[in-house]
């Protein structure tokens, strides 16, 4: 103030600047609640998630009775019956063996989120490290991971999964193994074309001209920069990975029967449709819909979001 005085007084003007101040972008935590207020379907789907995932964790403690318990004088109840006394025993009924249906599906909820974050960890892990690594040194080394990805592809993910639970049994680790590995291919493939694209950027060669090396470019560098198609393939892989855990559950191929899940409640449900117990069908299959769709919509939510094309438009 007193410099712009000093020059009055001299007869100069003081140079004032007439570029606009432009306000400091939102963080990245702002444009997403932004994004979520204006999109609505996405907060609905992260409400259904979250509900899922306080059953899967909460069980044990809000379950009303054990998932396994039978008792013979009550199967085959009708959801929100009432027994002599006016009270609701069962809210969503019971199964073939008395088994309360609520419990199983509250059980259920923990090994179909375990099982499909998992084994999308253990795919989306092993196919970035391989898609990288082949992208990034290119010649033989991309040669042969594209032919493993290649030999993975030529056998269907099914088969190859019953192939493989047949031979070591069913189980949950063995099912998160199969299904992380039937995994990878996709995520190899994404990496190898984003690192490709990325390798002869500005950036990288700077970190190769500092004497940054390979492992740390790969890793540190590159990596950070192509985690968003990876992430919005990983929402969409879990909802493909639960389809395919409830698929081999109904086949009898997933876990072990004392475990509840809901594609093994649909598998136990077909012998008693034809009595007319259509709710142990109707309420693990609407289980497994919902959460399926919530993880798509919430996929599409995040492709949009972590589009850079699309950034301007959640300010």
């Amino acid at each position: 103030m007193s410099e712009h005085v000093e020059m009055i007084r001299e007869g100069a003007s003081p140079v004032v600047s007439l570029e606009p101040v432009r306000p400091p972008a939102p963080s990245t935590w702002k444009r997403a609640r932004r994004s979520l207020v204006r999109a609505r379907w996405p907060i609905i789907a992260l409400n259904i998630l979250a509900i899922v995932a306080l059953a899967a964790v909460l069980g044990p403690e809000i379950a009303p009775r054990d998932p396994n318990r039978q008792a013979l004088t009550a199967r085959l109840r009708p959801p929100m019956q009432q027994n002599a006394a006016g009270e609701v025993e069962y809210i969503l009924g019971t199964d073939g063996l008395g088994r309360d249906v609520l419990s199983r599906l509250i059980y259920g909820a923990r090994v179909s989120l375990m099982v499909g974050l998992t084994a999308v960890m253990i795919g989306g892990t092993l196919g970035t490290v391989l898609g990288m690594v082949g992208g990034y040194f290119g010649g033989v080394t991309d040669d042969v991971i594209g032919r493993l990805a290649d030999i993975q592809l030529a056998f269907p993910f099914i088969l190859l999964a019953i192939m493989v639970l047949v031979v070591l049994g069913p189980g949950v680790p063995n099912l998160v193994l199969v299904l992380g590995i039937g995994q990878w291919v996709t995520y190899a493939r994404i990496a190898r074309a984003e690192t490709i694209a990325q390798r002869e950027k500005e950036y990288v060669e700077a970190a190769r001209s500092i004497g940054q090396q390979d492992r740390a470019i790969v890793f540190k560098t590159i990596l950070p920069n192509i985690l968003a198609p990876i992430i919005v393939i990983a929402s969409f892989n879990v909802a493909s990975v639960i389809l395919a855990e409830a698929s081999l559950s109904f086949l009898g191929l997933g876990v072990p029967p004392t475990v509840p899940t809901w594609g093994g409640m649909l598998a136990e449900s077909r012998d008693q449709l034809l009595a007319g117990a259509w709710w142990l069908a109707v309420f693990p299959g609407l289980a497994i819909m919902l959460t399926v769709l919530s993880l798509n919509i919430l996929g599409d939510w995040l492709r949009d979001f972590l589009d850079p094309r699309l950034r301007g438009r959640d300010r």
